[in-house]
């Protein structure tokens, strides 16, 4: 089957993750329900067992924004990941695991929000749209949300290895060679933190530059006036 080299940037985005095997058809996403300085001994377990077992890439994810958009970047620079394992449990907060299947199923709108899901942020604010329509026509989703032991994971990678087709909790997966694409060179180019808090239109913009050049004036008349004392 046909393996290709990943960009040279690839992964470009940082993140809670540990690189594994460049040439390997998948990629293990652990929901992460705590802060980083509390995550539990049974998600880093699972993190292992990916990475261990084969994966490109194994880690964590926690926002429906930048997270995903993180996540995005570093696959579409590899065209050998075909799959997307997620596991662990919801996040609350954010609803991490819902929207994330709810982006393979739905997509995005004309605002770039995932479609479809409870979660309060759900916008991938920083990518262009052909990046987030590579992500999902490159990937194939295997849902293990609540089911994740270490023994699954390990297992629903070896399936995504496999050369010929096998049955894996309702999915048939096996190997089939790299996206037929070439790798993207996904750098978030942008670094909006708040997308929500972004204006929606062209008068909204004007509204917010209005308000921000009066702050500006008034800041340099305290100046002046500080000055003048």
């Amino acid at each position: 089957m046909l393996k290709v080299d990943p960009h040279p940037d690839y992964p470009p985005e940082e993140g809670r993750y540990v690189r594994g095997n460049d040439y390997s058809p998948v990629i293990v996403v652990i929901v992460l329900s705590r802060p980083d300085d509390s995550i539990p001994a049974e998600i880093e377990e699972l993190v292992r067992a990916g990475v261990e077992s084969g994966a490109a890439l194994s880690g964590t994810v926690q926002t429906e924004n930048i997270g995903f958009e993180k996540i995005i970047c570093n696959v579409i620079a590899n065209p050998n990941i075909r799959y997307a394992v997620l596991s662990g449990p919801e996040s609350p907060g954010h609803s991490t695991g819902e929207a994330f299947k709810a982006l393979f199923k739905n997509g995005v709108d004309e605002k770039k929000r995932i479609i479809g899901t409870r979660a309060p942020h759900p916008l991938l604010f920083n990518l262009p749209f052909e990046f987030i329509e590579r992500f999902r026509s490159q990937l194939t989703l295997v849902d293990l949300q609540f089911k994740g032991t270490l023994e699954i994971i390990q297992k629903a990678v070896w399936s995504c290895f496999q050369e010929k087709p096998v049955e894996f909790m309702g999915y048939e997966l096996h190997d089939t060679g790299a996206y037929d694409g070439p790798p993207l060179s996904g750098k978030i180019t942008s670094r909006v933190t708040r997308p929500w808090a972004e204006p929606e239109d062209e008068n909204e913009r004007k509204a917010v530059k209005k308000m921000q050049e009066f702050v500006e004036r008034m800041k340099k008349k305290n100046e002046e006036r500080g000055n003048k004392l």
